[in-house]
């Protein structure tokens, strides 16, 4: 799969590691010749990503809605920049454009946008998955109420079926192959 959407924060104020953890990612994905669809700021692990990604000779895709630019905060990496008004189109953009989407460490924004995707899924709008990188136990106790919700009967079928799990860097590539 060569066009990968990621979710992750924007945040600045984070624990180092997950900025390491973005770099291991992003310098894979150059070197293999990937394509970055993400969201297109210039913070936390979205800019770390978009750089190292770049840097290592892959090609970054950004899908910056409007307020985004209207705040001075749309990263100088990327190649290619799609334009949206709102969060909700930015969403099925990165979806539609993805053949995969990987959802790094990330705050509520990247919560909805990885139930956005699990939610389309689960009613047909598409069969593609989400890579939760679960490295540090970051996802540990999401996929536990995710677990919660199966086992009280909240999902039509097992939340498993739109969802995978990568604890390392290894295992991310292989999922994504």
């Amino acid at each position: 799969m060569k066009k990968i959407g990621i979710f992750c924060s924007a945040s600045e104020n984070i624990d180092k590691m997950y900025f390491e953890s973005a770099r291991q990612i992003g310098k894979w994905m150059g070197e293999s010749n990937k394509t970055l669809i993400y969201g297109g700021a210039n913070l936390g692990l979205m800019e770390c990503i978009a750089g190292t990604v770049k840097k290592y000779g892959g090609t970054v895709i950004a899908v910056v809605p409007s307020k985004l630019e209207e705040n001075g905060k749309v990263s100088k990496h990327p190649d290619q920049i799609i334009h949206t008004q709102n969060l909700s189109d930015r969403k099925d953009i990165i979806t539609e454009e993805s053949d995969i989407l990987v959802a790094l460490p990330g705050g509520v924004g990247t919560l909805d946008e990885v139930f956005h995707v699990i939610a389309a899924a689960s009613i047909g709008y598409h069969q593609k998955k989400v890579i939760f990188y679960n490295e540090y136990g970051f996802y540990n106790e999401l996929l536990k109420t995710l677990s919660t919700l199966e086992e009280k009967g909240f999902a039509r079928q097992p939340f498993s079926t739109y969802y995978e799990v990568a604890e390392t860097l290894d295992e991310l590539k292989e999922k994504i192959k």
